[in-house]
Parts: C-alpha cells; structure tokens; sequence
C-alpha cells in the first residue's frame, strides 16, 4: 500500500516537473521556511488522495463546512472551527464577525461600518505588512504604544464604544508587549474580544488550543506552512457563537433579506471542497506526527551545515539562532543560523542573491544584515546542495579578490 502510494506520488512529481519546464519555471530548494511567496509548503500524498477523491463528486458546501468545523472542534479539542482560505483570510473575516456579531443588516452593509463598532486594536510593536488588510472590513486601525512597549494603561484609554476587537499578532517572546493573557483581562473587562494571529505558530502542536486557553475568544491559522494543507487554506479557531458568525459572512453563506438573497464580505475567500477537505487530512496527519522526531532531523541538518561552515575558518562567522528567540521570525522554535562572511565584499543580499540564480535555484533570507538558513523545509539530502554552493560562492569571491 506505501509502495503504491509513493509510485503515485513520484509520477505526480515528474509530471509536474514536465508541466514547470514546458512552462517555463525553475524549482527552487527552500532554505527559508514555510512562505507564502514560495507556496507555502509541500503537500503530502495522502492530502493528496483526499483532494483527488472528492474531486469527483459533489457536495452542499454550507453543510460540508459545519461538518468539517465540528469534526476539526473535535480533533483540535477547541470549541468551534471553520476552514478558510488562508490566514489572512481568517484575520479579516474574523473581525468582521466581531464587528457585525450576527447582526444580519450589519453584515449585508460591509464594508461599510458606519454606525457599527469599527475600532481595532494594535499594539505599535506588534505592526505587520499585514495588519492594514483588516481595513477590507471597513474597519480603523488604532495603534497603541511606542517602540519602547505598550503598558494597560495604554489599552485601557483606547478601548471605546467603537472597539469591534484588539488583535494580538504572535510575535512571542516579544520585549515591551504587553502579554496576550493581560490583553485578554482588560479587553474582557471591557466585554471586547480579542484575535489572535497565529498563522506561523506550529510547531509545537499545542500551539492549536493554547492561545485559546490563554484567552483569546478567536486564534486563525495558515494551514500551508507547519499542517502541511494547499497554501490557500487556513483554520479559525474558537467561540463558537463568533465562529458561526465567522461562517455566516463566509464565501458559501446566502441569506435572505427582505426579497433578496445575499451574499455577504466572505465572498471573495472561497475555499473549494478539495481545499477543505486536503485542510482536513492534513490535520489528522498533522496531530498523529512525530513531532520530536522532526525536530531531531532538523537540528541534524543545521548541525551539519555549522560544522561544514565552520571548517572554513576565521572567514565565515556561524551564529545559531536559538529556539524560542524574539522577533519576527516565525515559527519561533526551528533551529536556524545564520552566515556572515568576515572582511567585506560579500554581503548577505549578494550571497542571496547568487543562492537564487545559480543551478539549482536555492532561497534563502537575510536575518539582521547576515545570510539565514532554514532546515524546514529542506528535502532528504539538501542541506549538502545549499552548503556545497555556499563554499562555492565564497572561493570564487576568493579568487576574484
């Protein structure tokens, strides 16, 4: 059965290999980690399956979402779930239910929130590229804090009667932030909920109910990074009057009003049954996994590429970036390093730079001014490839000093 599952798999891969080269695209190895601009992640056979199965009949998709929700509120140990198409996704949809909460005329008006609490919360040191999309809903962003930190003092003056919900984007441990369970206090207090962004907070696997236990009333998740789903799914999680808000705007959700049948802000977002479904077997492979047993290849992989940088010497400075360290380079718990080349010339842009153009293609990233390596997401015998074109890069700057 494994036999014919890999043989199936392999000749997916060559004949997706024919499709790129006929088009015109180069693969890449990916020693960045789990971005969206490099697809997310790689999708299992078995996911693979799930979405080939269902690709051939037909379902009532307002019915498939709540089943696959409570099933997923089951598994997870959470008390709702709603499968959606991509975290950002999730972070916009979320707070239009926390700006309409069921309120039908409400939600046939956004994005117009005129007359409707149109306030979200941000903490100054939590601000993202992607924190102004939230705006879609026609909400405001209100920013607290400074750069030095925010204090509850700072979030106590700016939750008003127009505050639909503070959004805590997890960057933890975050120095200056004010911690999510303290947010969730003094929001609470207020009778304010509170989103947590946790699109690349797996691993650990715990991660799934622990912003919930926390406090948070919802937490929304990218399922293609760490769940291993198609890169356009995502998971929201929690209050399940706010999660059945959440599907009530969503992309299958028609309603009446008054002689009409409306559709409402979630449209856009459609997730396909394939999509729904290939989230759902990812999870379950996702929650049976050897998480300790990855952890262990990964370091495996960074400890060889330490030690094979280090026999270069003095030249090449390695630096291991701890697990758990702060900033935002998520998730924070992968073993990474980063590479600085000592005596100049060769910056961390031009040794990215090379990565990429070169035969095969590598990605990399630049990690406070140095060259960074991810094992996350690299295949069975990568890491060789990466350092092998490293050296090579570094002794033809050598020989054209």
């Amino acid at each position: 059965m494994l036999r014919d599952a890999s043989e199936s798999y392999l000749k997916i891969i060559r004949s997706t290999e024919s499709m790129l080269e006929e088009i015109g695209v180069t693969k890449v190895i990916n020693c960045a980690g789990t971005l969206t601009v490099l697809g997310g992640t790689t999708v299992d056979p078995e996911v693979i399956d799930s979405m080939k199965e269902i690709a051939g009949f037909y379902v009532d998709m307002p019915e498939f979402h709540r089943k696959v929700g409570e099933y997923l509120a089951r598994m997870i140990g959470c008390e709702s779930a709603f499968v959606v198409n991509g975290a950002e996704a999730g972070l916009v949809i979320s707070l239009a239910a926390c700006m309409t909460r069921g309120d039908l005329r409400k939600m046939t008006r956004l994005p117009d929130a005129r007359g409707m609490r149109d306030e979200y919360i941000v903490q100054r040191l939590h601000r993202n590229m992607y924190d102004s999309n939230l705006r879609l809903t026609g909400a405001t962003l209100v920013e607290i804090g400074g750069r030095s930190g925010t204090s509850e003092k700072d979030l106590e003056r700016a939750i008003n009667s127009k505050t639909a919900a503070v959004v805590y984007f997890v960057y933890d441990p975050q120095r200056g932030v004010l911690p999510l369970d303290v947010v969730c206090r003094i929001a609470h207090g207020r009778r304010v909920p509170v989103i947590a962004d946790a699109a690349a907070e797996l691993p650990p696997v715990e991660n799934l109910t622990k912003f919930l236990k926390m406090g948070a009333d919802l937490a929304v998740f990218s399922g293609g990074k760490d769940i291993g789903a198609p890169n356009d799914t995502g998971l929201i999680v929690g209050r399940k009057d706010l999660v059945d808000a959440c599907m009530r705007l969503g992309p299958h959700s028609y309603e009446s009003v008054g002689s009409q049948v409306r559709v409402f802000i979630g449209r856009p977002m459609k997730t396909s049954k394939e999509d729904v479904i290939a989230f759902v077997a990812a999870m379950k492979r996702y929650l049976r996994m050897d998480h300790a047993k990855r952890f262990v290849e990964w370091s495996r992989k960074t400890e060889y590429m330490v030690s094979e940088l280090e026999k270069l010497g003095e030249k090449v400075r390695v630096i291991r970036s701890e697990a758990h360290q702060p900033g935002q380079l998520r998730p924070a718990g992968i073993p990474r390093i980063q590479v600085e080349l000592v005596g100049g010339g060769l910056t961390a842009e031009r040794l990215i730079r090379e990565l990429k153009e070169g035969t095969p293609s590598i990605v990399a990233y630049s990690d406070d001014g140095r060259l960074g390596l991810s094992p996350q997401c690299l295949g069975d015998g990568e890491e060789e490839i990466v350092i092998s074109r490293l050296k090579g890069i570094i002794s033809r700057h050598e020989r054209s000093s």
